[in-house]
């Protein structure tokens, strides 16, 4: 098998592990069927998805620093295992604690451990140019998920119940992510990607130079003022999305009395696929970082307008430019830490920023469920995360001087 082969297997089989799992996303399926069949109080009924997010962004970090000494295989078994043995111990008892416990824990440390290794693995095999693409493509596999398992779990749920469907997951989980796992692995260590035909612009001779000589360990980078502006831009910016995605179903129903809002899900599930993989190939034309700034910038229009979306139309649009935005996110920070930093120290570089995304997925649903609370609508909510878009524009702006700054040194010193 050719390089170009493995490359595009690894990349394949890597998106392949993203479909399996991506089962976070069909929570609120399980989340309804217990609050309606078991009698779950929706406090109860949520706490092992927040639990899962929590444990998924300190599995990242945790995942990242292993993968950069072992390599990505075993961790990506070990993720697998974890996944699909969760789902079948929350099979057992259907009780608070135990899916905490299973669900929360051991099925969120595996997404984490999994989802740690796929992209620094994955862009070792493509030239630098193909960043975005790749990266893109990793990312939309993951958001696509959300489309096929929410009707699956629904279908599992009404013909075999709850704990069978917890059941028939955790073996698809196994019998589909773990031998796909098993064949993915880091190239050799002499292994030079080739650059892709029609690949010569300044952009990418950039990039590519930016790669090879800044390869920077996350305790130097931690130093970097670039760091905590990043840090910044991926939090504020994903807790404006994770707002949207948590709350669609209650917006509809508050803002256009839509008490069946089900196609919204999918309208944004469907948008934030694309915009991953949509993003992920601007971002090879015109940088990451200018790629974000487009992104930040349509999502902040969409908040300031979002309170005034009061029929179906309307809300589908702006379900699918929340999507587009937050699906951003997922494809062009991972090419932007491989640019700034480079892939030597990858995992643990990224694992360090996606608690930024953990941060954001703390704050979105929260400030939404006060502002709610407290006023009955969520236009409070809109308004301070309008606020935080227009913060991470400013962000973004002052970055590209860095970032123009980080290109000049190092092609200086390579000069010399």
């Amino acid at each position: 098998m050719s390089f170009k082969d493995r490359a595009i297997q690894v990349l394949m089989a890597s998106c392949g592990v993203n479909l399996c799992i991506g089962i976070l996303y069909a929570w609120s399926v399980f989340k309804n069927a217990l609050v309606v069949e078991h009698g779950w109080s929706n406090s109860q009924a949520s706490f092992p998805y927040t639990v899962s997010i929590v444990v998924l962004s300190l599995a990242v970090l945790g995942a990242g620093f292993v993968q950069d000494k072992i390599g990505p295989r075993k961790v990506l078994m070990t993720g697998s295992l974890l996944a699909g043995g969760g789902l079948l111990l929350s099979s057992i008892s259907l009780s608070p604690l135990v899916l905490t416990v299973t669900f929360g824990v051991l099925t969120g440390c595996g997404i984490g451990f999994a989802y740690a290794c796929l992209n620094p693995v994955v862009m070792k095999w493509f030239h630098s140019s193909q960043k975005g693409l790749v990266n893109g493509l990793i990312a939309t596999a993951f958001g696509i998920a959300s489309i096929y398992l929410a009707p699956l779990v629904s279908y599992l749920i009404a013909q075999y119940g709850i704990s069978q469907s917890f059941f028939v997951l955790g073996c698809m989980l196994l019998l589909i992510a773990f031998p796909l796992a098993c064949t993915i692995d880091n190239p050799p260590e002499n292994y030079i990607a080739k650059l892709p035909k029609n690949k010569t612009t300044n952009l990418t001779h950039q990039n590519s130079t930016v790669d090879k000589f800044t390869e920077t360990p996350w305790n130097e980078m931690v130093k970097k003022r670039e760091f905590y502006i990043l840090w910044l831009m991926y939090a504020f910016s994903s807790a404006a999305g994770l707002m949207v995605i948590a709350n669609i179903t209650s917006i509809a129903a508050v803002q256009a009395d839509i008490t069946d809002g089900a196609y919204l899900v999918v309208a944004l599930a469907l948008f934030n696929s694309g915009g991953r993989l949509a993003t992920g190939i601007l971002s090879d034309k015109l940088g990451g970082v200018r790629t974000l700034t487009l992104a930040f910038a349509l999502q902040g229009v969409n908040m300031l307008l979002f309170a005034s979306y009061d029929n179906s139309v309307l809300l589908i649009i702006g379900a699918g430019v929340a999507g587009i935005g937050y699906g951003a996110l997922l494809a062009v920070f991972p090419s932007i830490m491989a640019s700034f930093y480079g892939l030597k120290n990858y995992g643990a570089n990224y694992g360090v920023l996606y608690t930024a995304w953990g941060s954001g997925g703390f704050i979105g649903p929260v400030l939404a469920a006060i502002a709610v609370d407290m006023t009955g609508s969520y236009h409070i909510a809109y308004q301070i995360c309008a606020a935080l878009m227009a913060i991470t524009v400013c962000l973004a702006l002052w970055l590209q001087p860095i970032r123009l700054g980080i290109i000049k040194s190092v092609l200086k010193e390579k000069h010399e």
